[in-house]
């Protein structure tokens, strides 16, 4: 028998929320965009009036910053609008999008940046240090206010992650830049302008990297992050009754949204029903995974199909070709030691 339920009576549970709530972080990013676009204006004159790409560079990360806030708002809008026509899981993915294209932006960017430090070590221009450590040391209060403003959102969606990690990553950068800014007004070393810079692309790299690899995962629907698909199979398996699980897939709707499906083979005479509700329990107590389908058989049942099943006591047969699909797909699990 199949079974596919959706928090209905004698159905598994779906006790989860999906995602924030609509409203409940976006009055936090407005503020941290209405401090930042403010700054980044300034910070762009200030940069050309002091020649310094250190200054500059933070101030193109902050335009980064301030886009990546308004794709956060309006993949927020996007994902909280209900399920509707093709898209049955309405447009949660679209968190997802907004985070892969803060990762490429930071890449992007860093990339042109690395350039142009590098140019600037080869040939420095002269850089008004004074006016640099100052800017940047205002930049440091603004960007620490934003990130507080931040770490105040829902950061378990990866869409906010990737704005924090936008404004925290200029954080650091203003620090590098202030610490340059001081070498060249106490020292005269105007290479400390591009050696910041190029810290700054280093962490503009990490950053970037982390959100393309993590958004990839979702969009290839890899398993989360710390779920073993075959430990959670062997650990499936081993439930009481249950013979045999095959075509086990574990991905990620969106962020902190993770979903699976199965087919359950179940020993003739065993409860398939209690059967399913001790693995869905055991799914969401354990693995956080509340969306969860798992279609339930009888081992034989397939085969048996015209017939009608009788159910007795007895060691459970072996599966055979009848009780698998047509195609099957993913690792099959079965008790005691196997390969996967």
């Amino acid at each position: 028998m199949t079974e596919h339920a959706h928090n209905h009576p004698g159905g598994h549970s779906h006790g989860h929320s999906h995602g924030v709530a609509p409203d409940a972080d976006r009055r936090w990013l407005r503020a941290a965009l209405l401090l930042l676009t403010a700054y980044m204006a300034v910070e762009v004159v200030i940069g050309v009036l002091a020649r310094s790409l250190a200054l500059i560079s933070d101030a193109a990360h902050m335009l980064t910053d301030a886009v990546s806030i308004i794709l956060a708002l309006i993949a927020m809008r996007l994902a909280a609008r209900p399920a509707r026509g093709g898209y049955t899981y309405g447009l949660k993915r679209a968190e997802i999008l907004s985070a892969q294209a803060n990762g490429i932006t930071l890449l992007l960017l860093s990339a042109w940046l690395g350039y142009e430090a590098v140019q600037r070590l080869i040939s420095p221009p002269e850089v008004t240090g004074g006016l640099v450590l100052v800017t940047a040391l205002s930049g440091i209060v603004i960007n620490l206010v934003c990130t507080w403003f931040l770490s105040r959102a829902n950061r378990s969606s990866l869409n906010i992650e990737g704005a924090y990690q936008h404004i925290l990553t200029d954080l650091f950068g203003f620090v590098a830049t202030a610490v340059s800014g001081l070498i060249v007004l106490t020292t005269g070393f105007q290479r400390a302008d591009a050696i910041a810079t190029l810290i700054v692309v280093a962490l503009m790299l990490k950053a970037g990297t982390g959100l393309v690899r993590e958004s990839g995962r979702i969009f290839m629907e890899a398993a989360p992050a710390g779920v073993d698909p075959d430990a959670l199979g062997d650990h499936l398996v081993a439930e009481d009754q249950v013979v045999e699980i095959h075509d086990l897939h574990i991905w990620q709707i969106t962020s902190g949204q993770p979903a699976l499906s199965a087919h359950i083979l179940v020993a003739p005479g065993g409860d398939c029903h209690k059967v399913r509700r001790r693995l869905q329990a055991l799914l969401s107590t354990q693995y956080g995974i509340t969306h969860a389908t798992l279609q339930v058989d009888h081992v034989g049942e397939e085969a048996a199909a015209p017939e009608v099943l009788t159910l007795s006591p007895g060691p459970a047969p072996e599966p055979s070709a009848a009780d698998h699909c047509a195609d099957a797909h993913g690792p099959v699990h079965r008790p005691g030691p196997h390969d996967h």
